[in-house]
């Protein structure tokens, strides 16, 4: 099972790899697949992942998608009411064969995955995206990292007992500061590259502590879905690490966070 996870995980790390210093066209269609899949698996635990409700969320991805390349909504808030509208249709005119939870859950899934995570491309687009975007996985993967290594080693106190007994908040304190030594060091290492000063490297160090804490709350709020509905996975795409949203769940909630802190504080 650890050879397998680990070998899942060095081929996640090379795709991202890919795909992140490649940028542009190609990264923007690789996280809309990524965000389909991800809302197959959301849509699934309700049972909507090949009913109209479900087609009509991916089709609303699409056409969000389709909108960061080609710019062609003039209010994104055009977007969000049509496709409200559309789900109030469907709800009604197939009535009763929706529950209200799947309904909310198909609006809910289209911007809880497919559009927060096209955050990673908005920041891939920044100035210096090309380096502020591994700010992302630094303070979800790395986080998550030195929250389990602080967390076997001094963790007593639990922090959400019901919800994830292993978690501890000696460990949470532990993945916040850690990623932010990461960004440090990360910084440091491509301060020339990036063109930053001392004071731009301490702000994107706390940018990713924030982005640290945020990301342990999208991977807790990933694991109530999953108790709620008495699941372990959202699926089985990555061997020895379940689906899309079992990998992404903390990348999720963080890429929005660092892409508008970075373009409003960098």
């Amino acid at each position: 099972m650890f050879k397998t996870r680990l070998l899942s995980g060095i081929v996640l790390v090379a795709l991202a790899l890919f795909l992140i210093i490649t940028g542009g066209n190609v990264l923007l269609g690789s996280l809309l697949v990524i965000s389909l899949i991800g809302m197959f698996e959301l849509y699934r635990i309700f049972h909507i992942e090949k009913s109209m409700a479900g087609i009509a969320g991916y089709v609303a991805a699409i056409v969000f998608y389709a909108d960061l390349l080609l710019d062609l909504i003039p209010d994104m808030m055009m977007l969000v009411l049509g496709f409200l509208i559309v789900l109030m249709f469907v709800y009604v005119l197939t009535y009763p064969k929706y529950k209200t939870e799947q309904i909310l859950a198909a609006f809910f899934g289209v911007f809880y995955v497919a559009v927060m995570l096209s955050s990673i491309y908005q920041t891939r687009m920044l100035e210096k995206g090309a380096y502020i975007v591994w700010l992302i996985f630094l303070c979800s993967w790395g986080c998550d990292t030195c929250a389990y290594c602080v967390g076997v080693l001094i963790g007593k106190h639990k922090m959400s007992p019901k919800l994830s007994p292993k978690k501890s908040v000696e460990g949470a304190v532990g993945g916040v500061i850690g990623s932010m030594l990461l960004t440090l060091l990360y910084t440091g290492i491509f301060r020339s590259a990036m063109q930053i000063t001392t004071e731009e490297m301490l702000i994107l160090s706390a940018i990713s502590g924030i982005g640290a804490l945020i990301s342990m709350i999208g991977d807790l709020m990933a694991s109530a879905i999953k108790r709620n509905y008495d699941i372990k996975d959202y699926g089985k795409l990555i061997p020895g690490h379940g689906g899309i949203l079992d990998r992404f769940d903390s990348v999720i909630v963080t890429a929005p966070i660092i892409y508008y802190l970075a373009a409003f504080l960098i």
